[in-house]
């Protein structure tokens, strides 16, 4: 596994593609077709599922990020000790690699980034600043971007490194923290959440397995139709909000 280059975009592979797209085809075209009760309509609907990709790949992207800045707390806590102990940055990071790998598998964002940050100084001779200053870049996360913001500006213009270093850290852990606790509270409402959105469906599903003739009016004749329509409508926009409001972080 290479070195990701911009974690703010998440390239889908082929099986990735597939499987998203069948199962996102198949969910469509069972919920169209419980509103409509049309083949033609619930086919077409379906291949709606390519608008869908792009939302996908931004989830991966995300679940990226927070599987590197989860990680990256880790790192901090290495790198802190290995300071506190008198080693430099370019030293620290070594250590963290062989730490860490304690921790996390191979192919952990964090460990690609170590390997690939350390080779490069063994064999490049290149900076530990401008490889961090490139990882806090690449990362799209705001709580490596201000450890390295104020790592570089510590050894720009001097300071007491280690008190510095450990302050900081610190703090960004703590807000990780935070973060994480606001996640885990949302969690329980977001589930519970998606389970009312799929509520419409199930109640419609019944009504048609039940009591077919109850329902019969409204897929037929325009006034049905429409009525149909509004309401899926209105389950899409419930379900769109909802995920955004259940989108909370610091």
């Amino acid at each position: 596994m290479e070195v990701i280059s911009d974690y703010s975009v998440y390239e889908l592979s082929k099986k990735e593609r597939a499987v998203f797209c069948s199962i996102g085809y198949s969910c469509i075209f069972a919920g169209t077709f419980l509103f409509y009760r049309c083949v033609p309509v619930s086919a077409l609907s379906g291949a709606l599922v390519i608008l869908l990709l792009p939302r996908c790949a931004s989830e991966l992207a995300q679940r990226r990020r927070e599987d590197l800045n989860r990680q990256f707390r880790d790192l901090l806590y290495s790198l802190s000790s290995s300071i506190a102990a008198g080693r430099q940055m370019r030293e620290a990071l070594f250590e963290a690699e062989e730490t860490l790998a304690i921790l996390y598998p191979p192919q952990a964002p964090i460990m690609e980034e170590l390997r690939h940050m350390n080779k490069s100084m063994k064999e490049n001779n290149e900076s530990d600043r401008r490889l961090l200053a490139d990882l806090a870049d690449r990362s799209g996360c705001e709580d490596i971007r201000s450890f390295v913001q104020v790592y570089l500006t510590c050894r720009n213009m001097g300071g007491d490194l280690e008190q510095i270093i450990a302050h900081t850290s610190n703090i960004i852990v703590q807000k990780m923290e935070i973060n994480g606790q606001i996640q885990a509270l949302t969690a329980q409402k977001k589930t519970e959440g998606r389970m009312i959105s799929l509520m419409p469906f199930a109640m419609l599903l019944g009504l048609n397995l039940l009591s077919p003739a109850y329902v019969q009016v409204l897929y037929h004749g325009l006034a049905g139709r429409m009525i149909m329509t509004g309401c899926l409508g209105g389950v899409i926009f419930g379900i769109l909000l909802m995920e955004r409001f259940s989108d909370v972080s610091i």
